[in-house]
């Protein structure tokens, strides 16, 4: 009997080389899987099932993992309002480790000898399956041929063309990957310094030209209404999404360090992400005390490095989402955003929360907690060690 191999099956151009290689070169029954984590719809999910079959599967199978990649990742990185370098929502980076985690999963419940993937050998997503895989199923080997081979993307369509399988060349000059935290597009243009992704690459057109005002409702920390419309975190995110991307919101080129130590560019469209986290940040910088927006931005800025390199496994990350989900216990109101073509404004909020509270007093204007001279001594004392060093070093 043939020996089973998982693969991590998207239909794309990588991964239907692999259903080719493994079954005619290293002569495996090949099981293929899908993991949704909110990028597919039904439509989209049984075509790739239709290719997948026709590329010669012994089985395919869909895992949805849309509402545990909310609650086990994507939740943290709101309440962290989590942007590597200060840009990009981790909208892959989380992405992987959901999606390896539940193939890791799907090997054992099927019993395979093998797991592929179909990763380069030049980019991030190789390292996150890798460990993950070492981690969770440690005694199946992993089988990776596009790195393993070096194939470039034209070789890899030769390849298919020569084993009767059409590939649209023109098709995968982009490499997309949509999930429910953003859509990544990679081409030509994104493997240089200097190039950015012409209009036609990017996956949502332009249509909105005018402006259009939202009410956000945040309940500790989750999104939970739309203007006044209560919905459940996964289906706010998703309509949040289709309500901004039309208007280019959330547009960029990220730049930054893979985890094998050398630079990458990458596009993507997140609307709802970015929107989300700025809205989700004014929130928490009217309701959290300066201490626990300093911890948090720190532990948060760790969290969504450590997660990027693949390691959600790491038992600090549990730890680490036990703090941030208790510095969301008054985060909650509403926040007004303004949407315009290829901009956003968070225009204010309202929370019961609020410790801009006008009970204690109006910033630069008057106070109703402490006098004139309550300051002066305050102030005295505040400043009083740095006063004694300039004192006793003031010949220098």
């Amino acid at each position: 009997m043939k020996k089973k191999v998982v693969l991590a099956f998207s239909g794309g151009l990588d991964t239907s080389f692999c259903c080719i290689y493994l079954a005619r070169e290293r002569g495996l029954e090949v099981h293929s899987v899908i993991v949704n984590t909110g990028g597919f719809s039904d439509e989209e999910l049984q075509e790739i099932e239709k290719r997948a079959y026709a590329l010669g599967v012994a089985s395919h199978a869909v895992v949805d993992e849309t509402e545990n990649y909310y609650q086990s990742c994507i939740r943290y990185l709101v309440f962290g309002n989590v942007l590597k370098n200060a840009t990009y929502p981790l909208s892959v980076s989380a992405e992987r480790v959901s999606q390896a985690t539940a193939i890791a999963n799907y090997v054992k419940k099927i019993g395979a000898d093998y797991v592929a993937h179909g990763s380069t050998g030049a980019g991030n997503d190789q390292v996150r399956f890798d460990m993950i895989f070492n981690i969770l199923i440690p005694g199946v080997e992993i089988i990776t041929p596009i790195r393993d081979l070096k194939l470039s993307r034209e070789a890899e369509i030769s390849y298919l063309h020569e084993h009767g399988v059409e590939f649209n060349a023109e098709k995968a000059k982009y490499s997309i990957n949509k999930g429910l935290w953003g859509t990544s597009v990679g081409g030509k243009e994104t493997l240089t310094s200097h190039d950015t992704l012409p209009e036609e690459a990017w996956p949502t057109q332009v249509t909105e030209t005018g402006s259009r005002r939202l009410e956000l409702t945040f309940s500790k920390g989750e999104l939970v209404a739309i203007d006044g419309e209560e919905m459940a975190p996964v289906r706010a995110i998703q309509k949040l999404q289709a309500l901004a991307q039309p208007f280019g919101v959330g547009r960029d080129i990220h730049v930054g360090d893979t985890i094998i130590g050398i630079k990458g560019r990458v596009g993507f469209e997140a609307a709802a992400p970015l929107v989300i986290i700025k809205a989700h940040h004014t929130l928490e910088k009217h309701t959290l005390t300066k201490w626990q927006l300093s911890w948090k931005e720190q532990l948060a800025s760790f969290y969504g490095n450590w997660l990027h390199e693949g390691q959600f496994h790491d038992p600090v990350m549990r730890d680490i989402e036990a703090f941030l989900s208790s510095t969301q216990e008054v985060v909650s109101g509403k926040v007004f955003v303004e949407l315009q073509p290829y901009r956003f404004q968070v225009i204010g909020i309202e929370s019961d929360h609020d410790l801009m509270s006008n009970k204690f007093g109006s910033y630069g204007e008057m106070n109703n907690a402490w006098s004139g001279e309550d300051v002066k001594g305050f102030s005295k004392i505040f400043g009083n060690q740095v006063i004694i060093w300039h004192k006793v070093n003031q010949e220098d």
